[in-house]
């Protein structure tokens, strides 16, 4: 079996899942936009960021980059040019960058069809690869790494009424019709379906047509933080954390509502992109200490120094800052729309709230601030966690399923 992947960013768990297919010699190709492999060459201006995406040397000559909409993209992005990037037709956007790269990979297929057995796509990048792996009757995996779209649309539309300052933020409700037509003609097209969390494969409930097989597989924690030490002196306020965008997809208005009257006992930094000149957010975000985003390096290390991290999403496929934090050691106060009920036991190596439910957060904040100990209990479980499921166990787990239960034809 050789297979074909692509990916935009090849972000974490796409660079995990290329890793365990190349080291068990599954591996055809890996379509990105920007391969990066040495650091020399991107340690200035815009291109830093591209060091988040390095791959090892023995990746190269199974890689094939397409730089051309991703570097424009982000050159848009740093001269603040939003007419090229702001809307999904936009010809730097990210959408648009998809279809580049998904037509990229489909013409790639096309040339190599009899060397390639099996697909591997992910949302709004495999319509065009999957439609030509079809024609050449190829096995057709999909990732799906966030929530399917109608559960986003259904489980959210009341945010609307609950929280109109904040809905402008959501996003979501604004793909085309066209858009939302091509995810479903991607999952119809699918042999079969990944996803990291229970949650994501519930959302697909509500698909209308019939749906292949979905297998859960949880992604991996990075190496964990042997040297975290803890100090929760009754002197001092408990670090809170937030590391995400600055949506309400994510749940901060409930987040900032849930630490009204408990500034004495909390403190909590915010660190995430967005408008912040949408004036709810830009009121909450004053309230509090905000830092724009920084290096993945930076965010372990800020992890590391803080006491709990709040993730309180309303819709998520995973959420890497969960396994992220529990990783350094710091407890989670997450949603049971995350990972968190696939990877967390409440009370024992982090805390399972219900989603959009401030009173369920500050409940559990209450109980907190007089149980310090408690904190430091459930961090330390947290990172024994984090230790027995590395991104290696990850890793393997996808191999065998591609090689055991995702084999025949399409």
């Amino acid at each position: 079996m050789k297979i074909l992947i692509s990916h935009i960013t090849g972000n974490e768990n796409t660079r995990n899942v290329v890793y365990a297919l190349m080291n068990s010699q599954l591996l055809h190709t890996f379509i990105v936009s920007i391969a990066v492999y040495k650091e020399s060459l991107f340690r200035f201006g815009i291109f830093r960021q591209f060091l988040k995406r390095k791959l090892p040397i023995q990746l190269r000559p199974f890689t094939v980059s397409f730089p051309f909409k991703e570097l424009g993209r982000q050159i848009c992005n740093k001269l603040n040019v939003k007419l090229l990037t702001k809307s999904e037709s936009s010809f730097f956007s990210s959408y648009s960058e998809s279809r580049y790269i998904d037509k990229k990979a489909s013409l790639f297929l096309k040339k190599h069809a009899k060397e390639i057995d099996t697909v591997y796509c992910f949302e709004d990048i495999a319509l065009q690869t999957f439609t030509i792996a079809r024609e050449e009757k190829k096995y057709r995996i999909y990732d799906l790494p966030i929530g399917y779209w109608r559960a986003f649309r259904k489980m959210l539309a009341d945010e609307k009424e609950k929280n109109p300052d904040w809905y402008v933020t959501l996003g979501g409700f604004n793909d085309s019709n066209e858009k939302v037509a091509n995810k479903d003609k991607e999952i119809e097209l699918a042999n079969v379906i990944f996803v990291a969390s229970t949650f994501t494969k519930k959302s697909l409930s509500f698909f209308p047509g019939q749906l292949p097989p979905i297998y859960v597989v949880p992604y991996g924690f990075p190496p964990i933080n042997s040297e975290r030490t803890y100090s929760l002196q009754e002197d001092r306020k408990i670090r809170l954390l937030y590391v995400g965008g600055l949506s309400q997809r994510k749940g901060i208005s409930y987040m900032f509502k849930a630490l009204e009257g408990l500034e004495n006992f909390y403190e909590l930094t915010v660190v995430g992109g967005g408008d912040t000149d949408i004036p709810v957010l830009k009121t909450a975000l004053s309230k509090h200490q905000y830092l724009p985003p920084m290096p993945h390096d930076k965010i372990l290390e800020l992890m590391s120094k803080s006491d709990i991290l709040i993730f309180p999403s309303l819709f998520e496929g995973f959420g890497l800052v969960i396994t992220e934090a529990m990783s350094q050691g710091t407890p989670v106060i997450t949603t049971d729309r995350t990972c968190g009920p696939d990877i967390i036991t409440n009370n024992e190596d982090g805390w399972i709230v219900k989603a959009a439910d401030s009173t369920s957060i500050q409940n559990l904040l209450i109980k907190l601030k007089d149980d310090k100990e408690e904190i430091i209990r459930v961090g330390k479980n947290a990172r024994e966690t984090a230790r027995k499921r590395p991104w290696e166990v990850y890793q393997q787990e996808m191999v065998n399923l591609i090689q055991n239960d995702c084999g025949g034809k399409s």
